[in-house]
């Protein structure tokens, strides 16, 4: 949902991302989506909830004194880890991460029985999906891809 202010909220079931565009306005949807949980006879789970800056100022030290919610440099939202940066950026560690677990668990169960054309198609068909999950959201450039294509590349 986009509001007139260029707000975001994006929902997915009890996943909620509020996209502001400065932190008093970041403070205004936090309030709106409090009291709209709160008519539902929800809380906001502060211990679960962060914030983070994206932008020309996500260096700077933000406090905001009605605003209990941590600030961090990186956070997961459904499975897309997103970095505080200057522009938008996702991480791809966590991403190499979970295709080197699928990976070496294939290699532990099968790598000495199976053929070759087996094994590359187990990479294809269970390890690439969990290294490109997501990523039609990021914008990659070609310094992000070559890590990615080493990761491939190292179990071929």
């Amino acid at each position: 949902m986009r509001f007139q202010n260029g707000s975001v909220v994006l929902l997915y079931a009890d996943d909620i991302l509020l996209i502001g565009s400065s932190v008093s306005e970041l403070q205004s949807l936090v309030t709106a989506c409090e009291k709209v949980l709160l008519a539902l006879d929800m809380s906001l789970n502060a211990d679960k909830s962060c914030c983070m800056r994206i932008g020309s100022n996500c260096a700077n030290v933000c406090m905001h004194d009605s605003c209990q919610l941590s600030w961090v440099k990186e956070l997961c939202y459904l499975v897309i880890f997103i970095v505080s940066s200057r522009s938008f950026k996702c991480s791809l560690d966590h991403a190499k991460r979970s295709f080197y677990r699928a990976a070496n668990s294939i290699f532990g169960k099968i790598g000495r029985i199976a053929s070759e054309d087996v094994l590359i198609e187990l990479l294809k068909t269970k390890c690439m999906p969990t290294l490109l999950y997501g990523f039609e959201v990021c914008s990659l450039c070609k310094k992000d891809l070559y890590p990615l294509d080493f990761v491939v590349n190292k179990f071929l």
